[in-house]
């Protein structure tokens, strides 16, 4: 009997990435800075250091990784697009230079045989933009409008499937409440802001999108299976908080144009004396998608937690009246995620249950795992828990299909190791190693059981 799960014919298997994780280059060729750079240059906020100005290369080593990524079978490719690359200053001229390099990269890809997939937004705001309010202000989501203008113009004709955003709820929270991520802000109000300017962007990005021609629209979320640490009251009403915050709040105005019922009860004066929405906003961000990305690693454990009145920020900071509770009795990865494939399942399933036929076709733009990756001889890493994960994830989401999701394709996180954010290089999802000392990329065990399952599906 095979190994492998088996995915019905015209099933998409890929592998992604995202800009400041992997391209360094970063002051080369007209590219500007963006949050992550003043972040990560900023001594204290990133372990060990670490920044993104070489990361993995990929800016001038595209076509080895495009090779990877033949030689592993895969049929698309998930890359971000770095928008100071595009236009530097967030707002103004653009660089020649940065969407000629995405052309290449896409050609490369077309000339592989590979199915290109852009996500346009993958938290590398433009400083200049930040400088200026940054996702508190409309006028940022007015500016990714028109740099998605710019970049569908060049690059809609090849590039079949687009992605708006990736993982708002990071961009938001973690990046404007607890300041784990850039910009590094500690705020309430401006937390929530954040999130509907997001998905304003998002709206006026569909737009964009569409006006070029683009085939395939869509936006990746991070939605999280949020299971209570005991059956409390109190436990169960953290829950109801943290679907609010990880889920609902982006759920329900997408694809249900409502914004969450439980919002008061989760932030409370913040957003019931909020003045960032307008008239309208809730038809430009409901606008059809074609496909909706999911991003899933794990379950989280909640219970109740009090909150700090003197501080806003804690009403809308990730472990806003909840914490998260460390799972027993099961495998966790070096990030100290619990593995629970079955949650990935009833994820997926309850997903489906709440929202119907206005569930559009699904895509799980990220899934895998971060492993205490030790290369033995000759750089070899044979990094089985990963190749557990993958299995038990893949097999998770076939149940999934079974009851009834209409799933049409999964890219493995990551095709490299790289800067994984605050944590610089201290963790490794690729399925290739990157020796960063040297550049030299290494497939692991997982690049060639991800090899193995994509040929298994073709019999």
């Amino acid at each position: 009997m095979s190994d492998f799960p088996s995915f019905p014919p015209g099933f998409v298997f890929g592998a992604a990435t995202a800009s400041y994780q992997i391209e360094g280059a970063a002051r080369e060729d007209g590219r500007g800075p963006s949050i992550w750079d003043t972040y990560s240059h900023t001594p204290g906020l990133v372990a060990d250091g670490d920044t993104g100005d070489v990361a993995c290369d990929h800016y001038h080593r595209y076509p080895q990784d495009v090779a990877l990524l033949r030689e592993l079978g895969v049929g698309s490719y998930r890359f971000s697009i770095a928008w100071p690359r595009i236009v530097p200053d967030g707002a103004g001229p653009v660089n020649p230079k940065g969407l000629d390099f995405y052309s290449r990269l896409v050609d490369e890809l077309l000339s592989a045989g590979i199915e290109p997939a852009a996500t346009l937004y993958h938290w590398d705001l433009p400083q200049a933009l930040e400088d200026r309010g940054g996702w508190r202000t409309r006028e940022t989501a007015e500016r990714f409008a028109e740099y998605t203008a710019v970049v569908a113009e060049h690059l809609s004709d090849r590039v079949p499937r687009w992605i708006t955003l990736n993982e708002p709820w990071c961009s938001a929270f973690l990046g404007y409440s607890v300041g784990r991520h850039a910009p590094g802000a500690r705020e309430g109000r401006g937390a929530l802001a954040a999130a509907h300017h997001l998905l304003v962007g998002h709206g006026l990005a569909v737009q964009a999108l569409r006006a070029a021609g683009a085939r395939e629209v869509g936006i990746t979320l991070n939605l999280d299976r949020n299971l209570p640490a005991t059956d409390s009251a109190a436990d169960l009403a953290a829950v109801v908080r943290a679907d609010t915050q990880h889920n609902l709040v982006w759920t329900e105005p997408l694809l249900a144009g409502r914004y969450p019922a439980t919002e008061e009860e989760t932030w409370g004066e913040l957003i019931t004396g909020q003045d960032f929405r307008r008239d309208g906003d809730l038809e430009l961000i409901s606008q059809p998608l074609d496909f909706l990305g999911i991003n899933y690693y794990r379950p989280i454990v909640v219970a109740d937690a009090p909150y700090r009145e003197d501080d806003p920020a804690r009403r809308v900071a990730t472990d806003n009246r909840y914490q998260e509770v460390r799972l027993s009795g099961v495998r966790h990865t070096a990030m100290d995620w619990p593995v629970v494939p079955g949650s990935f399942t009833e994820l997926l399933v309850e997903l489906k249950d709440r929202y119907g036929d206005a569930l559009p076709p699904v895509f799980i733009t990220e899934n895998g795992s971060a492993e205490d990756d030790e290369a033995g001889p000759g750089g070899t890493v044979d990094d089985v828990d990963r190749v557990a994960y993958l299995r038990d994830h893949l097999t998770a989401l076939r149940a999934a299909m079974d009851a009834g999701v209409e799933v049409r394709g999964y890219y493995v996180w990551s095709l490299l190791d790289n800067f994984e954010w605050a944590f610089g290089y201290a963790k490794r999802f690729g399925i290739v190693r990157v020796d960063y000392a040297t550049q030299r990329r290494i497939p692991k065990a997982s690049y060639h059981w991800y090899k193995a399952m994509i040929a298994a599906q073709r019999g």
